[in-house]
């Protein structure tokens, strides 16, 4: 199926689904229950957290993202969706659980092989299973054979082909927090079957409630798809993050460099940052590299580049910070994006964490989009406050995160205090300050009192 890609243009004539089973009900998990349940199909939401499932059950989101309280509370309502910490029966069940890394950036299957587990015992002749959870190449496969281990009164791919009982695919996810339900509905949906029989299976599904293609592959090539989207991103991040160290070195502003950079019709340089964060770009890389290191060394390159930016900005922070007898330093941001509530292997925290733990000074954190520190930063000395408040208070405030929130601060009304801009917040609002020390650390000049 690698060789030729097929493009699912009408409804597949395969047996329709009565009952979807959602394992995870995560930044992934309760968007697709949700989603799936507008499309009138019975849904049950699974996850350990009984917290969680009490809520849902309640008709409310653990989660921020745009639209997704209101259609949580409105499938709840209509008996669309429901949620459960025990797997029932149905015809099709949705792994989107987490797939993290251990140390020494070993892919982490752990949740993967619960939900199967989990599954195994339920599941009956003419079900699917569809893995969306990021793996590495030959999960899918290792899932299927989990499954044949735990149940072998049922065929599988592997072993009958065309003519299994189960049917086991592939469908990454493949949306941006804050524009999740959108997304889950209008992008392209890649399909990767372990049969041919399996991916139209899994089509006719998404079929029920995408509005984009559903583009049908094989597993491995849908897995090493979704990875090599992320890498992709990463590599072009690397190189704008490497710029901006380069143009703190030679005293250029990164961004008016970028922009002229990018008046060529053939050049798209991306921003630069403190360093990349969630749950995709920082973690799925290392995946292609765990499986092929020899062949995936720029890969591998661009990641370092990438999970150094944040040391670096700390030492730009300290060096600023030690001009002052007891620092005060504000931390404008701790998700990994703007505008949203998401702190996944954000950069953020990492750069809060560090400078809390350096004892340089007094450590405050602005974050409009949670309401409590999570409880990494919460046992350091660091102080969530609004942005007034902070601003206020602060000798050094640092710019880590672009939120909208953010384009509140006065500027002209900091004279006096030291302004490190790591993500661009400030970057078009330079003349506005030429009294006060505005230095755009890494990503620019500095722009003396």
């Amino acid at each position: 199926m690698g060789d030729s890609l097929r493009i699912v243009t009408e409804s597949d004539p395969l047996a329709p689904f009565g009952r979807v089973v959602v394992v995870g009900l995560g930044y992934i998990g309760l968007p697709t229950a949700a989603t799936i349940a507008n499309a009138n199909i019975d849904t049950v939401g699974v996850d350990v957290n009984p917290e969680i499932v009490q809520r849902v059950n309640a008709g409310q989101c653990h989660i921020i993202e745009a639209g997704l309280g209101d259609l949580v509370a409105r499938v709840v309502r209509n008996q669309r969706l429901r949620a459960s910490t025990q797997i029932e029966q149905a015809d099709a069940f949705i792994v989107t659980v987490p797939t993290p890394f251990q140390e020494g950036h070993v892919p982490d299957l752990s949740y993967v092989d619960a939900a199967i587990q989990a599954i195994a015992p339920a599941i009956d002749k003419g079900n699917l299973v569809i893995l969306e959870s990021t793996s590495p190449v030959g999960t899918t496969r290792h899932v299927a054979e989990q499954l044949a281990a735990l149940r072998p009164d049922l065929s599988f791919p592997q072993q009958a082909e065309e003519q299994a009982d189960i049917q086991v695919a592939h469908c990454p996810e493949r949306v941006i927090p804050g524009q999740t339900l959108r997304e889950l509905i209008q992008n392209d949906r890649i399909i990767g079957g372990l049969s041919p029989r399996c991916a139209r299976r899994a089509a006719a599904l998404y079929r029920c409630f995408v509005t984009g293609r559903c583009l049908l592959t094989d597993a491995d090539t849908a897995e090493l798809a979704k990875l090599a989207e992320n890498a992709f991103r990463d590599v072009n991040i690397a190189f704008a993050n490497e710029l901006s160290l380069l143009c703190d070195r030679l005293g250029i502003d990164v961004w008016e460099l970028i922009r002229l950079t990018n008046c060529h019709p053939r050049v798209n340089v991306l921003q630069p940052g403190p360093g990349v964060g969630g749950h995709c770009i920082a973690v799925d890389p290392w995946f292609i590299v765990h499986t092929a290191p020899e062949q995936s060394q720029l890969i591998r390159t661009a990641r370092a580049i990438n999970d150094a930016k944040p040391h670096w900005v700390v030492e730009q922070v300290l060096r600023a910070a030690r001009r002052y007898e007891h620092p005060v330093i504000a931390c404008l941001g701790l998700s990994y994006k703007p505008d949203i509530d998401d702190l996944r292997e954000s950069p953020a925290m990492e750069i809060v964490a560090h400078l809390a733990r350096s004892g340089v000074g007094r450590i405050l954190a602005v974050e409009p989009h949670v309401e409590s520190l999570p409880q990494s930063l919460a046992d350091l000395p660091v102080t969530l406050e609004s942005l007034a408040a902070a601003a206020a208070q602060a000798d050094v405030l640092v710019a880590l995160v672009n939120h909208r929130a953010f384009a509140a601060l006065a500027l002209d009304r900091l004279a006096g205090k030291c302004l490190l801009d790591f993500c661009g917040a400030w970057q078009n609002r330079t003349r506005a300050v030429p009294e006060q020390e505005l230095r755009l650390a890494g990503q620019g000049r500095s722009i003396p009192a």
